[in-house]
Order: structure tokens, then C-alpha cells, then sequence
């Protein structure tokens, strides 16, 4: 699991170091009641050394002021928004939120140009941000005064930290079942490549394929239904001899399930299809999909805790993700 990351400064540890009370420090950051210039001049300086970021969430609770933990996604377009992934993230987040008196707000960073992040760091109606969807460029863009205050669901970095799905671990235990039910020519439907989630689940595909003397067979996807079809279309075009084929989601499968009926193919008869994330869908599609589950709420709930606490958490916190075993495989 790794080292806790650094805890972040409290008041506590401004009123100590600038040599006055918890009530002066507080005074004299939430910006109200008599304090001396003398007192003034120590805590703010103690707070600029200590990198203190005040905890609007607790400030909100006494004010009823309005503060937000924004979740920030990541995404070349803001289509990005509409994903019902990110729409559990939001109502997980909320959940927990509410309970702390805090609102959600949910943005859109663009993939070439994830700078936003500034702005959110300099708003101070901002308790905290979740990013979802995370790349390098979006770690690199986050600014001092939010870290602390910033998690990241997929990657993570040294003072970002990570909370995601074992998905490794749940492709693999797909395709050793495929493999296991006697498929040998196995396409995988991908992610898209520049998230490093899917990339892990092509590795472990990659690793399988070669551990088992199959052929490799990718072709890429973006976790919507639309590509599933598209993707399950060029995979048949290309290697009309599949036998199954293992998307990256659910959502995927689901088009990849679609296009091979609409091409008269028998699913699992002729091609086996698993996915990723058991969606609610999932276990009532037609036929019933196999596939590897995704606790999306537990990792939302567990990254916006993680923010409103400012309680010291692991560099990376995986979850793990399990098979489930339904009628397409």
C-alpha cells in the first residue's frame, strides 16, 4: 500500500509556530474579531511557511457558507460529462459531501490543456477536487495550494493520492475464464489509450496472450457502445475466425453484442463476449453479461473522504474487482 502521504497543516500547527492561541490564529485567517497587527503579521506568516490551506468544508459547517468539492474530469471533449461512470462518481461523491454540509460541482478538463486546475486552486468557495479520468499533464497542472486538497480516481503521483479498480487484476481473471471455456482466438476491445487504466488491462491482455501462445488481437475503443459495434465490426473484418471477444466495458460489450447479432453470429455459440464495470444492465442484457465488477461508489466515497477529511491516506488505495460469470461467456 506505500507510505502515508504528508498530513497537511493544521491550525494547531500555525498557532504553534507563530507563538499565539488557536482563537487568535483563527481570527486572524477567517478574517473577523480584534486581533493585534503584531498577531496578525506572525500568523499569516507562520501560514505562508507552513503552506496552510484553510479547511473550507469545516468553515462551511459554522458560516453556511457555500463551498463545493468539484469533480474534475478529464476528457477531449465535454461529452465526457454525459458518461454514467462519471455520474456515479458525482452521486457518490454527494453522498458523502452532504454529510459535511458541502456541495459537488462537476468540470470539464480538456485533455490537451488541463490548466483549469489553477483557477479551481485560487477559488476559495473550493473545499477540494476528485479528478477523474487523470493523466500525467493533468497531475502536473495541479497548483501548491491544492495539494492537500486533491485526489486523483486512476493516477496518481507523489502528492496526489490514487484511488482506482484493480482492473488488471479483473481482466485477467475474464480472460483466463475465456480461455479456461476453450477460447484460444481472443479479441480484446480496448479504452482509449491514452487513459493508463486501459492501458493496464492491455498489458495483462498482452501478458496472457504470450503466456498461453495465442495471437494478440486489439483493437481500440473508447468505453462507449457506438465504438463497441464499430470495434466488434473491424475485429470481424480482420479475423473473421474470433472466437471471443473481451471489451475493456461494459458499455462496450453491449455494442460488440449488438453488431455480431446484426452480422448473424450467435453469441456465446460462435463468439463468446465478457466486459468490465457489471453494470445493473449487465446481469438482465441479453444474453446476460459476463464480466468483472467496478465498485464505483466505493472508490468515489473513499476519494471525497479522503479530501473532506484531510485525514493521511496511502500514496494508491486499489480496490479489488472480482468475475462474475452470466450466459455471453
Amino acid at each position: 500500500m506505500g507510505t502515508p502521504t504528508a498530513r497537511p497543516a493544521t491550525l494547531d500547527d500555525v498557532a504553534r509556530d507563530a507563538g499565539v492561541s488557536r482563537a487568535t490564529a483563527s481570527r486572524v485567517l477567517g478574517g473577523y474579531g480584534f486581533t493585534s497587527v503584531d498577531a496578525r503579521a506572525r500568523v499569516r506568516a507562520a501560514a505562508e511557511r507552513l503552506d496552510y490551506v484553510p479547511d473550507l468544508a469545516a468553515r462551511a459547517l459554522v458560516r453556511g457558507a457555500g463551498v463545493r468539492l468539484v469533480v474534475a474530469v478529464v476528457g477531449r471533449d465535454d461529452s465526457v460529462l454525459d458518461d454514467p461512470y462519471v455520474h456515479r462518481v458525482v452521486g457518490a461523491a454527494s453522498r458523502v459531501c452532504a454529510r459535511h454540509g458541502v456541495g459537488v460541482a462537476l468540470e470539464w478538463l480538456p485533455l490537451a490543456d488541463p490548466s483549469g486546475l489553477a483557477r479551481l486552486g485560487a477559488d476559495r468557495g473550493v473545499c477540494g477536487v476528485i479528478l477523474v479520468n487523470t493523466v500525467q499533464a493533468a497531475l502536473d497542472a495541479v497548483p501548491p495550494r491544492l495539494r492537500g486538497r486533491v485526489v486523483s480516481i486512476g493516477q496518481g503521483s507523489a502528492t496526489v493520492p490514487s484511488f482506482d479498480v484493480d482492473n488488471a487484476g479483473g481482466a485477467g481473471e475474464v480472460l483466463r475464464h475465456l480461455y479456461a471455456t476453450g477460447r484460444r482466438r481472443i479479441v480484446m476491445v480496448t479504452g482509449p489509450r491514452w487513459l493508463s487504466c486501459a492501458e493496464r488491462s492491455v498489458t495483462t491482455y498482452r501478458e496472457l496472450m504470450r503466456e498461453s501462445g495465442s495471437p494478440e488481437r486489439l483493437v481500440t475503443g473508447d468505453f462507449t457502445t457506438a465504438q463497441g459495434g464499430r470495434a466488434a465490426l473491424e475485429a470481424l473484418r480482420r479475423w473473421p475466425d474470433a472466437d471471443a471477444v473481451y471489451a475493456a466495458s461494459d458499455a462496450t460489450a453491449f455494442g460488440v453484442i449488438a453488431a455480431l447479432r446484426g452480422r448473424g453470429i450467435r453469441v456465446p455459440h460462435d463468439v463468446a463476449v465478457a466486459g468490465f464495470d457489471d453494470l445493473p444492465y449487465a446481469a438482465i442484457s441479453s444474453p446476460p453479461l459476463t464480466t468483472a465488477t467496478h465498485p464505483v461508489d466505493r472508490i468515489a466515497a473513499a476519494a471525497a473522504t479522503a479530501v473532506l477529511t484531510r485525514e493521511p491516506v496511502a500514496p494508491s488505495t486499489p480496490f479489488p474487482s472480482t468475475l462474475v460469470t452470466r450466459e455471453s461467456a
